[in-house]
């Protein structure tokens, strides 16, 4: 997935906003909540971030391409960093952003919920 590629997709997601911060990575919120982050790559391909369950956490951190998120997870935090498309296709993280989305969209207030027009 190149960064176009990522900033397209995570822009058809409802109420999404984006900015660039933390050195360049590109981070997408919504409703001022953070869901995927693509920058802070060790090496030549983008690197994306993304909040994930529990269960998804304990599976995917092991996979080889994928590792549990620097500065978020040491914080106890179930964010996965895809590295590279090893075990983890475009799709599949196009599937998991969503869910990250999701995840994030969920936990925002009753209010703020209400006003971005998701389901109370």
């Amino acid at each position: 997935m190149t960064l176009d590629e990522y900033n397209g997709f995570c822009a058809s997601l409802p109420h999404t906003t984006h900015v660039v911060q933390w050195g360049g990575a590109h981070a997408w919120k919504v409703g001022g909540k953070v869901f995927a982050i693509a920058g802070w790559s060790d090496g030549d391909g983008l690197a994306v971030t993304f909040k994930v369950s529990e269960m998804a956490f304990d599976i995917l951190k092991e996979q080889p391409g994928l590792r549990p998120a620097p500065y978020l997870a040491s914080r106890g935090m179930k964010w996965i960093q895809r590295q590279n498309g090893e075990t983890m296709d475009d799709q599949g993280l196009r599937d998991y952003i969503g869910e990250s989305h999701r995840l994030v969209a969920v936990k925002l207030t009753k209010a703020t919920r209400k006003q971005l027009g998701f389901a109370v």
